[in-house]
């Protein structure tokens, strides 16, 4: 026997990402194995193309859901699409792994510096580029902070233009317009020809 109000009942529509977040606000399980299930790869991805080392890119991405767990209740969907929101979160740790682990890689060359007794032009070549990358980040405090930002997802983070016009919710135009004036006052600061 058929009931005559089965017929008018529309099938539920699927959650998006934004309806997933606030359930996973609210704690729900489910709703992150759903989040979890239908972002995870562009998130690993994101981060893979950052950390670049699959082990490290791994947790890093492991470490990115945590924080979705946690900070779900933060996301505003006034303010950008929940897409974004991930991205940004993920971004943001990748950048942070490779921030710590470039210090630890300082930190240990400088230990091995002290500890091995190299020749003149291995130390040269090293207190040259150490100086070279000092000049590069000096150079880069002047520019503006859209520059820098546009810069640094483009060259350090690895994205295209239209990847940085999404993460930054500005127009390509204007992401290469920043990248492009940046760069020609990267050039004039460093002298380069």
């Amino acid at each position: 026997m058929r009931l005559p109000w089965l017929r008018s009942v529309k099938p539920l529509e699927p959650l998006t990402h934004e309806d997933l977040i606030r359930l996973v606000a609210l704690g729900d399980e489910a709703a992150f194995e759903e989040l979890y299930d239908a972002v995870a790869p562009r998130v690993f991805g994101l981060v893979r193309r950052v950390v670049r080392d699959p082990s490290q890119s791994q947790e890093v991405a492991q470490e990115v859901f945590v924080d979705i767990w946690q900070q779900a209740a933060r996301f505003d969907a006034d303010r950008g699409r929940a897409m974004s929101w991930i991205l940004v979160i993920a971004h943001r740790r990748a950048v942070d792994r490779v921030r710590a682990s470039q210090a630890s890689a300082d930190r240990d060359l400088r230990q091995g510096i002290k500890e091995y007794k190299e020749s003149y032009d291995d130390v040269a070549d090293t207190v040259e580029t150490a100086m070279e990358s000092e000049r590069v980040h000096k150079a880069l405090k002047t520019l503006t902070d859209p520059q820098r930002e546009a810069i640094s997802l483009a060259y350090y983070g690895g994205y295209t233009h239209q990847e940085v016009a999404e993460l930054l919710k500005i127009p390509v135009g204007t992401v290469k317009t920043r990248i492009r004036d940046g760069m020609i006052r990267l050039r004039d600061k460093l002298g380069v020809a």
